[in-house]
């Protein structure tokens, strides 16, 4: 927490204020927060769970547009995340990854191929080699947890039945399995462990 001055009481801000801040930042497009470089004000009761879905204080946060807009403000600086306005940076918690891919579009073929991507607040991104994907795999049950950047270094889980229309568009490239987008490989799996699932 941000120390006060003079006495005076340091005020952790709201949900509320955040959103007024951020709205009076807006702009076209993205806000310019790496540029913003305001005091820590502590962390902020907000969290957002693997499905998606942002919770404020215990409660889900029902307004689409307000989420969306929070959206606008993420930072994640060294595996921790934060909301940020010009004036306050506050800490949120996120379970998995601060998005989800709910769909793609794929256009062309092979080395050709696009792969673009639709979050659960509608951003959209190409994978490529600015945008990568990558495929976490749990040491235990081997579960595959895939990932595409969106942007500011902030991933978007890709959901399951994306995952598996992914994984319908595979091929055998260099001992690996996976996928082409943008010009770029991305390996799922290694082509001798995807023959022996087969």
């Amino acid at each position: 927490m941000a120390k006060a001055m003079s006495g005076q009481k340091t005020v952790t801000p709201t949900a509320s204020s955040l959103a007024a801040s951020a709205q009076a930042a807006k702009g076209r497009g993205l806000p310019p927060i790496e540029k913003w470089n305001p005091p820590f004000c502590g962390d902020l009761d907000m969290e957002i769970r693997r499905d998606g879905t942002w919770f404020y204080e215990g409660t889900p946060i029902g307004r689409i547009e307000l989420v969306k807009l929070f959206s606008t403000i993420l930072l994640r600086e060294d595996g921790k995340y934060f909301l940020v306005t010009p004036v306050e940076k506050v800490g949120i918690r996120v379970e998995d990854a601060p998005f989800v891919a709910v769909d793609f579009d794929a256009v062309g073929t092979g080395e050709d191929q696009q792969l673009r991507f639709t979050t659960n607040l509608d951003d959209v991104a190409i994978a490529g080699p600015s945008l990568p994907i990558r495929v976490e795999r749990d040491d235990v049950t081997g579960e595959p947890s895939p990932y595409v950047l969106i942007r500011r270094n902030l991933e978007a889980l890709i959901d399951r039945k994306s995952f598996y229309r992914l994984v319908d568009l595979g091929v055998h490239h260099d001992g690996w399995f996976g996928v082409w987008s943008g010009g770029q490989f991305f390996e799922i799996i290694p082509s001798k462990e995807m023959l022996e699932e087969e």
